[in-house]
């Protein structure tokens, strides 16, 4: 028994050294880090304020009132029904339209059209109105129509200036604007062979082309008419008789009113809209030919 009981102290001994000697190799656990401090969130920015929608600005409201002789047709004139009618007043109407202003057509008396213009009155002078002799007077849109007088010879005439036209036979249409032009030159009326007048210019380009007269003397419009697709029986010369083209004419100062007044005037007719109120103002005694800003053909 004392025998077991030493074997029995033995094993607890080396029990307890066994244990001692595992418990000083074990690594000592590490400790664990502090957990880091998490960033304190960041306020978030304030949304930027939109900016407030800007409004549509409003479209322009004005008046324009064009002045004008009512008894200047085709360009203005009283109607049959007592309204004021007239080519320049309906492209004068359609340029307001197109603008959003109000037009208002205001006939004045020819002579007085200065003092209307400057006392504002009225804010242009649209009827037929000659650029020339007046080119420093007014604020002027470039012109519109051509109402020169021309001279037509054969295409193989020898006639190259007015004053090749000296003893020669020269036709005109009766009470026109070529004659009245002619009237106002009396010296070179004086060098031709004969000035002839006929009821209208059929006659006189039928003259012409046979050869019964040498010359035929109208407005570049009418002149243009009657040699469409004739370039090789017909020639207008460079020299014209007269010079006369229409614009229409603001106080000066008001060159910027002008300038948009012709933009319009350019859409009127690059749509067509200005060829069609030239047709209808024919009968009355427009000459579409002689509209400039009309393409032609």
């Amino acid at each position: 028994m004392k025998k077991t009981l030493l074997l029995l102290l033995v094993a607890a001994l080396l029990l307890a050294l066994c244990a001692a000697g595992c418990a000083k190799n074990e690594p000592a656990p590490t400790q664990a880090p502090a957990p880091t401090q998490a960033p304190a969130p960041t306020e978030a920015p304030a949304p930027t304020e939109e900016p407030a929608p800007t409004e549509a600005p409003a479209p322009e409201t004005r008046t324009f009132t064009v002045g004008f002789d009512a008894e200047f047709p085709p360009f203005g004139f009283v109607a049959e029904d007592g309204s004021y009618d007239g080519f320049d007043l309906a492209v004068a109407a359609d340029v307001c339209r197109r603008l959003g202003w109000t037009f208002v057509a205001q006939p004045i008396n020819w002579d007085a059209k200065d003092s209307e213009l400057a006392s504002g009155n009225i804010d242009c002078i649209w009827n037929g109105f000659t650029i020339q002799g007046r080119e420093n007077d007014y604020a002027w849109t470039p012109s519109y129509y051509d109402s020169s007088i021309v001279v037509v010879v054969k295409a193989g005439s020898d006639i190259q200036t007015l004053a090749d036209l000296a003893g020669k036979n020269v036709i005109v249409q009766a009470a026109s604007s070529g004659l009245a032009a002619l009237d106002d030159q009396p010296e070179l009326t004086a060098t031709f062979g004969e000035l002839l007048e006929c009821a209208d210019y059929n006659s006189a380009f039928m003259e012409l082309g046979m050869g019964t007269v040498d010359a035929v003397v109208a407005d570049v419009g009418v002149a243009a008419y009657n040699t469409r697709g004739k370039e090789d029986e017909y020639r207008t010369l460079d020299e014209a008789v007269s010079v006369e083209t229409y614009g229409v004419g603001f106080l000066k100062g008001n060159e910027e009113l002008a300038a948009r007044i012709w933009d319009e005037m350019i859409s009127v007719a690059a749509d067509g809209t200005m060829a069609a109120l030239a047709d209808k103002y024919v009968p009355y005694g427009l000459v579409k030919e002689n509209c400039t800003m009309i393409p032609q053909g």
